[in-house]
C-alpha cells in the first residue's frame, strides 16, 4: 500500500491563533478535511507571538541562522490545537515577535519589514519541499495561500531538484504584496526574476505575481471568480498574467467547518437550534436586540452585516442605503473594522437611529456567531467578492443571504431559492432586494421557511471542496508515484 500524499499547506495566518479575514478560517479548516481525504497534511506559519503561544508541544527541528535580516531563525514542530495536525513554526524573533497584527502595526501602517518576514516563509516552506529542513517529512504538493506565501513558488522554481509541486490559491486579488523593485536583492533571488516575465509589476515587486508565474496550478476561491480575474476589471493588472496560465486556473468553491459554525451546538448563541426545531432561532433574535439595544420589533426585517469596513466589501452602499431601511420599518447591525471613515459613518448612523442601528467597531468571534444566528438576513453587497464566507454562516444558520452578483456570492446564492441577489453596485438595488426580503418574510411566511430551510439543507463542509483539491494534488503527480 503507497503512503498517503504528503501535502504542506502554507499560510500567514490560521483560526483561532491568529485571523484578519475569511483566509485564517480556510487555513484552519482545508486541512483537518484533506487529512480526512487520507492526506497526510503539515502547515507551515510565521511565529507570530499568537502561533507561538497556540500551538502546542512545538519542538526544535533546525537551526537555520541569520537570514532575511534576522539573526536567529529556527524552525519548530509542533501540533494545532484543536485538530492535533503537525504545524511548522518559524521562530525568527526579530521578524515576528512584535505586537500589531500579521501585516500592519497597531496605527494600521504596513510593517516596512513584510518583504522580509513573508519572503522567509516562503523560502522556508521551498526548503522544507526539497528536504534541506526536515529530510524526515517530504512533502510532494506544497500549497501556498495568498501573497503572504506565495514566494514559496518561485523559491522551488529556483531549485530544479525539487521534486514536489506547487499550488497556489487567490484568495483576494487585490491584496498583492507589492514593494519596492529595488528590495528585490533582499530575497536572495537572481536578477533574472526582477524582470516583467518574472516578479517585476509596474516598476515594483509583486510577491502575487511571484505565485502567479511560478505555481505549478493556479486556483481561486470560486469558478465565477477565476473568469472575473482574467478581465480588467477584475485582474487588478495582472488579467493578462492569468490568461496566458488560462489552462492552469481552477476556481474551487471554499466551504466552511461546520462544526464550529453549527447552530445545533454554538455555544455562543443564546439558544441552539436546527433545520428540524428552529423556534430557537427567535429566542437568539431577542438576546440580540437586548444587547445590541434594538427594539424588540418582531415585524422589523433583521439585517447584519459582519465584515472588513472597506468599499470593496460596499460598506458605503449600506450606509447610504441606512436612512431608507430604517424607514422601511428594518433594524440593521454591523460588526467590523477597517476604513476609519466608514467607522465614524457606522457611528453617526448608530447615533442617528437609536433603537434601530447598532454597530460595534472590531471583531468579534462569538459576537459574529451571535449576530449570524439572531438576525433574519445577512447582507454582502461587495462590488467584488472572490468567495466570501458570511453568506454560507447565513445560509448554515438559516439566516437568508443578500448578496450582489459577484464573484462566489453568484455561485453560493441563487435568487429566490436560498436568498436574493442583486445586480447593480448602488444603494438603491441593495435596498430593492431587502425590500423584496422583507415582503417575503412577512407576507409568505411559508415560502420564507422554505427559503431558510433550503440553505440549512445544503452540504457546506469542506469534504466535497478538498475531494477537488485532492484531485488536483495527484493530477500533479506523476503516475507512477500517486499514493493512493
Amino acid at each position: 500500500m503507497a503512503a498517503a500524499l504528503k501535502v504542506l499547506q502554507v499560510a500567514a495566518e490560521v483560526f483561532p491563533l491568529v485571523k484578519t479575514g475569511g483566509l485564517a478560517d480556510v487555513v484552519a479548516a482545508l486541512p483537518p478535511a484533506l487529512a480526512a481525504a487520507g492526506a497526510d497534511v503539515r502547515l507551515v506559519l510565521p511565529g507570530l507571538p499568537a502561533i507561538l503561544d497556540g500551538v502546542l508541544s512545538a519542538r526544535h527541528v533546525l537551526d537555520v541562522g541569520p537570514c532575511f535580516g534576522a539573526l536567529r531563525v529556527s524552525l519548530l514542530l509542533g501540533r494545532m490545537p484543536g485538530t492535533g495536525l503537525p504545524v511548522y513554526v518559524i521562530d525568527a524573533p526579530h521578524l515576528y515577535r512584535r505586537g500589531g497584527g500579521p501585516y500592519q502595526d497597531s496605527l494600521g501602517r504596513e510593517w516596512p519589514d513584510n518583504l522580509q518576514r513573508y519572503g522567509l516563509l516562503g523560502w522556508l516552506a521551498a526548503r522544507i519541499a526539497s528536504g534541506d529542513a526536515d529530510p524526515a517529512w517530504v512533502p510532494d504538493i506544497v500549497h501556498a495561500h495568498d501573497w503572504h506565501a506565495a514566494m514559496a513558488c518561485t523559491y522551488m522554481a529556483d531549485h530544479v531538484p525539487t521534486a514536489a509541486k506547487s499550488v497556489y490559491t487567490i484568495h483576494n486579488l487585490a491584496y498583492q504584496g507589492l514593494f519596492p523593485h529595488d528590495d528585490w536583492a533582499l530575497l536572495g533571488l537572481s536578477s533574472r526574476y526582477m524582470v516583467p516575465s518574472g516578479l517585476e509589476f509596474h516598476g515594483q515587486l509583486s510577491f502575487m505575481k511571484a505565485g502567479l508565474k511560478f505555481a505549478h496550478r493556479i486556483t481561486t476561491v470560486s469558478p465565477n471568480y477565476a473568469h472575473e480575474i482574467a478581465t480588467p476589471e477584475f485582474g487588478c493588472g495582472l488579467d493578462g498574467v492569468i490568461r496566458g496560465r488560462v489552462n492552469d486556473v481552477l476556481g474551487i468553491v471554499n466551504g466552511i467547518d461546520t462544526e464550529v459554525w453549527n447552530p445545533a451546538a454554538d455555544d455562543a448563541i443564546a439558544h441552539r437550534y436546527d433545520l428540524n426545531q428552529l423556534a430557537g432561532k427567535r429566542e437568539c433574535r431577542h438576546a440580540l436586540q437586548d444587547e445590541w439595544k434594538l427594539q424588540r420589533d418582531d415585524q422589523a426585517l433583521l439585517v447584519v452585516v459582519v465584515s472588513r469596513l472597506t468599499g470593496q466589501k460596499g460598506i458605503d452602499l449600506l450606509l447610504e442605503a441606512v436612512p431608507g431601511l430604517v424607514a422601511d420599518g428594518m433594524q440593521v447591525a454591523v460588526q467590523g473594522t477597517g476604513d476609519a471613515a466608514l467607522e465614524t459613518a457606522l457611528r453617526r448612523a448608530e447615533q442617528a437611529h437609536p433603537g434601530r442601528v447598532a454597530a460595534h467597531l472590531g471583531y468579534d468571534e462569538p459576537r459574529a456567531h451571535a449576530l449570524v444566528a439572531g438576525a433574519d438576513v445577512i447582507a454582502v453587497p461587495s462590488r467584488f467578492e472572490p468567495c466570501g464566507l458570511t453568506q454560507l454562516y447565513g445560509l448554515r444558520y438559516g439566516t437568508v443571504p443578500v448578496v450582489r452578483r459577484s464573484g462566489g456570492l453568484a455561485d453560493t446564492v441563487v435568487d429566490d431559492q436560498t436568498g436574493f441577489v442583486f445586480d447593480a453596485a448602488n444603494a438603491g438595488a441593495l435596498r430593492h432586494a431587502l425590500n423584496r426580503a422583507a415582503a417575503m418574510r412577512s407576507t409568505q411566511p411559508a415560502k420564507w421557511q422554505k427559503l431558510m430551510l433550503a440553505g440549512m439543507e445544503q452540504d457546506l463542509s469542506w469534504r466535497l471542496p478538498a475531494a477537488r483539491y485532492m484531485d488536483l494534488y495527484r493530477a500533479l503527480i506523476p503516475a507512477q508515484s500517486v499514493p493512493t
